[in-house]
């Protein structure tokens, strides 16, 4: 399995700041790249980061506002001039195709990426392949805005002592995954119960029923917390949460590591945002920066063998 990780692009709402670029941000999951929400710069910011065109398998935007897609045409294009193998796909609101065409078709260009196009226009699954499962919940923001959910099956973890008890090793503890049985030994003899993880990405959105429906016992979520909570006037007014309500959020959802990001330029103190949310949660908890990279945590381990 390869890694799993968050590279942080851009943590800046709206307009970039001499310390934050616009939007972005790229998932790592074993050997799938979700890179969601490139703002303007992302082209740029991923060379930064050390991060290939190669390394994208999918675009997602929540929603057409510009902090969230201005960087489609660079990276879009990028997938052609590097002639990336393999066919990317690009999730998005079916209200905003208008809008992705001519993001996609900014400028004239050889196109020789095989991007691949999926808009959606309801709550439900988006993908499924290796990685997971790809859901997207409908959020509550002034234009039509989905937040995306990557589900990962459960499985079961195999014990080495257990197998090397019950003299299982080399290609027949695949040929015992695969049936179940083996010589009179039971696959739950020898392996426990292992949860897919789960990631959640949330932005520009009101508190909803969406919300809730993302975050719920997320491994990472990372979430808008453009206002402070004294501005949650302003927040609600724009279609935005606090950092106080994205908090909230993953305590009652049991998030395990919780990300704030897309800050109002209006703040210059990000210490501001994690000392709101500690008062609230008591996770992991992440105030993004520009560039950083944060660890999806490593997995739960339950159970013993039954």
């Amino acid at each position: 399995m390869g890694a799993r990780e968050l590279v942080v692009l851009g943590t800046a709402s709206q307009a970039p700041t001499r310390t934050r670029n616009h939007n972005g941000y790229l998932l790592r999951w074993d050997q799938a790249g979700l890179l969601f929400d490139p703002g303007e710069g992302t082209q740029r910011q991923m060379l930064f980061a050390g991060i290939a065109a190669s390394a994208v398998t999918r675009i997602c935007l929540t929603h057409m506002h510009g902090d969230h897609c201005l960087g489609v045409p660079g990276v879009v294009q990028r997938l052609s001039l590097d002639e990336v193998p393999h066919p990317v796909h690009a999730h998005f609101p079916a209200s905003g195709q208008e809008y992705f065409t001519r993001l996609r078709y900014a400028t004239s260009y050889r196109e020789r990426g095989d991007l691949r196009e999926h808009p959606h226009d309801r709550d439900g699954v988006v993908a499924r392949d290796e990685a997971g499962t790809l859901e997207v919940r409908r959020l509550e923001h002034p234009v039509e805005a989905f937040g995306y959910r990557l589900v990962e099956p459960d499985g079961r973890r195999m014990l080495p002592e257990a197998l090397a008890r019950a003299g299982i090793t080399g290609p027949r503890v695949r040929e015992l995954q695969a049936r179940g049985e083996l010589d009179g030994v039971r696959l739950a003899e020898v392996s426990a119960p292992r949860p897919g993880q789960v990631f959640a990405f949330v932005m520009d959105t009101r508190l909803c029923d969406g919300v809730y429906a993302l975050a719920e016992g997320a491994d990472m979520l990372v979430v808008e917390a453009t206002f402070l909570d004294e501005d949650r006037g302003l927040a609600h007014a724009y279609g935005h949460l606090t950092a106080r309500q994205a908090a909230a959020v993953a305590a009652e959802c049991g998030v395990r590591t919780l990300v704030l990001t897309h800050f109002s330029q209006r703040y210059t103190e990000p210490e501001r945002f994690a000392a709101e949310a500690r008062e609230v949660f008591g996770g992991e908890l992440v105030v993004a920066e520009d560039l950083m990279r944060v660890p999806v945590p490593a997995r739960v381990v339950v159970g013993q063998p039954t």
